[in-house]
């Protein structure tokens, strides 16, 4: 049962015949008493009157997955199954984080006949998001009162990360097309492979000249390679607490996500194995053994429930896992954050755990921060402390042997492809 906005005015509309009542002589109370009980009996006359919302059948439609941030819609059929015409208002009780963008939807149904209630969902969260049912609401011939019901009809979505960087794969595939073959690189490195011979032209690198096919053609033969494929990329993605941190308008395990899609999608384009690890201190998602077409789906898939915890990655079990992936020399790239020294002691103390044979890339989104008024002295002196502190990461890591960048959420995923394709025209991967 519910009452409507009008049942308060009809209370107060009393005040007349109580004032009226005791001018004629009758006590105010009696007239209150009286009054009260005519309006108790009409809310009880209009409870009984109103049709019985809970005699339908609900079926949904919409679809099960979604960008997250991308408009959807759901649709619920509820059909009346009872004897009378139902006139009813119907509220699909989404989550506040579906952000559903219509509200309660008023649909008049014959007995036996059926109505659709569309809810508009913009989704504003990643993962699981449910709706416990429709809530429904009919109301009497008197509109004062009326019966409500919950009818338990789960409905649930999956929002998936949305994947924005997509927009920088298409000119970062042009240069890796440029390296792979009208470009071949020159000078053989650790990450090349033999391409083709043709004729030496004045610039090339001398060390490149084949001497053997040379006497045999008369004219000087220069080798080329390329960039060799079935390499291994293993990226692990920290979602420990620094994952948490928020950078520009998400958290830093958005842009993290962000990066890992890029490049994966990048390097199955190259024809290099990609194997996914998402840990603090337990693998919260893992993806290997997948490639082509099915990789991007799993890794979406398997990013969908990942949250960051409120707890230090242990580093030492996180290289332990990464070395399960594969034992071939590969490059691993890290997401994480290096902007504090301390808290980044763990991280430090593990990277003798990683093979020498392997590279390492370890990259970080950090937070834009706009400049201080000067005469703000402890933001401004705050912000230089933090730089003096990403400088110091920076130089461990390298001591290290580690390749270290960051840059804002948006100029992430684009820096760390663009260092993948460095080091494929190097010859180091």
């Amino acid at each position: 049962m519910y009452v409507t906005g009008r049942y308060p005015l009809l209370v107060g509309a009393g005040a007349v015949p109580v004032v009226l009542g005791s001018v004629a002589g009758v006590p105010a109370w009696a007239g209150a008493a009286a009054w009260l009980g005519l309006c108790l009996l009409l809310l009880g006359i209009d409870v009984l009157a109103a049709p019985n919302p809970s005699q339908v059948g609900i079926t949904r439609a919409g679809p099960t997955k979604v960008l997250r941030d991308q408009a959807t819609q759901v649709t619920a059929t509820v059909t009346n199954t009872g004897t009378r015409t139902l006139s009813i208002r119907v509220r699909d009780t989404w989550q506040p984080t579906a952000g559903a963008v219509t509200g309660t939807a008023v649909i008049r149904i014959e007995p036996g006949a059926s109505g659709r209630v569309i809810t508009s969902l913009l989704p504003r969260r990643r993962g699981e998001l449910r709706s416990a049912g429709l809530a429904l609401r009919s109301a009497g011939p008197l509109g004062i009162a009326g019966r409500s019901a919950l009818i338990a009809v789960p409905g649930s979505i999956r929002v998936l990360p949305p994947f924005t960087s997509r927009r920088h794969l298409p000119s970062r595939l042009a240069r890796l097309r440029e390296l792979d073959g009208n470009t071949s690189v020159q000078v053989r490195g650790q990450g090349t492979e033999f391409d083709s011979l043709r004729e030496y032209v004045r610039g090339d690198d001398v060390r490149s000249i084949d001497w053997r096919a040379t006497a045999r053609a008369s004219a000087t033969m220069l080798r080329t390679w390329r960039p060799e494929r079935d390499r291994h990329i293993v990226i692990i993605i920290d979602t420990g607490r620094t994952a948490a941190t928020r950078v520009d308008d998400g958290v830093r395990l958005d842009a993290a996500m962000e990066a890992a899609l890029l490049l994966s999608a990048l390097a199955a384009q190259a024809g290099d194995h990609v194997h996914l690890l998402m840990f603090d201190r337990a693998v919260r998602a893992r993806v290997t053994g997948r490639d082509g077409a099915a990789l991007l789906p799993a890794l979406v898939d398997a990013m969908v429930s990942v949250d960051a915890g409120l707890i230090d990655t242990d580093w030492d079990a996180a290289f332990a896992q990464a070395r399960l992936l594969t034992t071939r020399p590969s490059m691993i790239v890290v997401l994480t954050a290096h902007d504090d020294p301390e808290a980044s002691r763990g991280f430090l103390g593990a990277l003798p755990l990683i093979p020498t044979h392997t590279h390492v890339l370890v990259a970080a989104a950090q937070p834009e921060q706009a400049e201080a008024p000067q005469s703000d002295a402890f933001e401004a002196a705050a912000r230089e402390r933090a730089r003096w502190d990403a400088d110091r990461m920076v130089t461990a890591l390298s001591r290290a042997g580690v390749d270290a960048l960051s840059a804002s959420a948006e100029d992430l995923p684009p820096r760390v492809a663009d260092r993948y394709l460095a080091l494929k025209a190097l010859g180091r991967l």
